[in-house]
């Protein structure tokens, strides 16, 4: 599995060493019209969020190397003040190098565990990646809410001004009630309440967007473009299989339960003995006596073999006991992830229906009708058949059924990030008849 990593690894350095710099150009892209596609590049190549979990995972395919290379050797040297007699002579120093080798497979399958570790770390890679798209399309149906929201307020607030202009005609000729007066008036103090409070929400989401993006608060987002209605095209139980495959919090359950089984395999290597080869030498000086021996000041040489003792069996019944104490930890995981899952896939599913549903609502049913009695209102008022109040009521009714179409089609985009993001592929129509795409996922 050596070469996987070390794939893995020139992977790595070839993202960080060919990926260009275009934050730049794409920045300046962002004073003009600006695509949802737009803020998810500038924000693939500027989140610090995604910069950080790309390091994690490259803090651990470099891990590999280090665990499954052999321990340093150990070079040892004894220094004596006042040397050992011997019978070749006084002994000066001695100096060891030894070299500890596992047990034959132990570094392997430590190997292994960190191969699971490190599917692990690009998981979540994927997550923070999907996570972040998600957050910008979410921040990004926001902010055009905020936008059309204003516009509906602006264009409001000039009819009824205009309605205030008629109102107060009406009531120099006695053809409208004080009362009818304050309720215009009120009315459009609301409209102008609003319009304040839109500024201030447009300022907020500017700058969370922003923040998204790594950019200062205050910089400039230019026009949005609509993605307008995308149609899902799976059942929910298509959907639950999408994210059963794709979702990253499964994943990384089984994901972690492959990393179990590989400590619970490597707790077993662990309880088999160690070996150690080395090599000594050690100085021997001239021995102080009248007749020295014929090998007299000969140094030392030897060779070193050692192993180390598994003696203390309840350690180690104890070490492979937690580790498959693991195993069964991340297999619990697991199965708790399936049901999460396909709960939050019903949840959003359920949500994105019910935008829709108020999305045909609105523009097909309600919102028309409005429009039109707004001018029915109008006509009969002119002719004296409607009141000035019934008049301002039709068009509060108007205004408000406007602001609902607007909120209802910011929620269907942002339920729909958020589980393209469960599912972890796109799920509309423009995506394929169903076949999709992947989101976010790092190869």
């Amino acid at each position: 599995m050596k070469w996987m990593v070390s794939a893995a690894l020139a992977i790595v350095l070839a993202m960080g060493l060919s990926a260009p710099s275009l934050s730049g150009d794409v920045d300046a892209g962002l004073s003009g019209r600006v695509t949802v596609q737009n803020l998810i590049a500038y924000a693939y190549r500027n989140n610090p969020s995604i910069r950080e979990v790309r390091e994690a995972w490259r803090e651990t395919v470099e891990q590999y190397r280090i665990t499954t290379g052999y321990p340093d050797p150990e070079l040892k040297f004894t220094y004596f003040p006042e040397p050992i007699e011997t019978r070749l002579g006084p002994q000066d120093w001695v100096a060891s190098l030894n070299q500890r080798i596992p047990f034959p497979g132990k570094l392997s399958q430590a190997g292994k565990v960190v191969e699971a570790e490190a599917r692990v770390a690009h998981i979540k890679l994927d997550r923070t990646v999907k996570g972040v798209m998600a957050s910008v399309r979410q921040s990004f149906h926001e902010l055009l809410y905020i936008r059309t929201a204003r516009k509906v307020v602006t264009q409001n607030l000039r009819l009824l001004v205009h309605l205030r202009k008629l109102g107060e005609t009406a009531y120099a000729r006695d053809r409208a009630a004080l009362m009818d007066m304050v309720k215009a008036q009120s009315q459009l103090g609301q409209i102008r309440y609003d319009r304040i409070l839109l500024e201030e929400l447009e300022l907020t989401e500017k700058t969370r967007l922003n923040g998204i993006l790594n950019r200062a608060p205050d910089a400039r987002i230019g026009k949005l473009v609509d993605e307008g209605f995308q149609p899902v095209v799976f059942t929910l139980k298509g959907l639950y299989k999408l994210a059963e495959a794709n979702q990253e919090d499964l994943r990384i359950a089984r994901a972690l339960v492959e990393r179990a089984d590989a400590r619970a395999e490597l707790a077993r290597y662990e309880n088999l003995p160690d070996f150690k080869v080395g090599v000594s030498y050690s100085a021997v000086g001239h021995p102080d006596v009248p007749e020295r021996p014929e090998d007299s000041g000969r140094n030392g040489f030897g060779f070193q073999v050692g192993m180390t003792i598994p003696l203390w069996f309840d350690k180690n019944r104890g070490r492979v006991a937690r580790a498959e104490a693991g195993v069964r930890k991340a297999k619990a995981a697991e199965e708790v992830s399936i049901t999460d899952i396909r709960t939050r896939v019903h949840d959003l599913f359920f949500r994105l229906n019910n935008a829709q549903r108020l999305i045909a609502l609105y523009q097909n049913d309600l919102l028309p009708q409005a429009e039109n009695a707004l001018g029915i209102a109008e006509i009969w008022y002119r002719e004296g058949q409607a009141s000035f109040s019934d008049f301002v009521e039709t068009q509060g009714v108007y205004y408000n059924f406007q602001l609902s179409l607007a909120r209802a089609s910011a929620d269907y985009g942002k339920v729909l990030a958020a589980l393209e993001q469960l599912v972890g592929q796109a799920i509309t129509k423009a995506s394929g008849e169903g076949e999709g795409k992947a989101l976010g996922k790092i190869k």
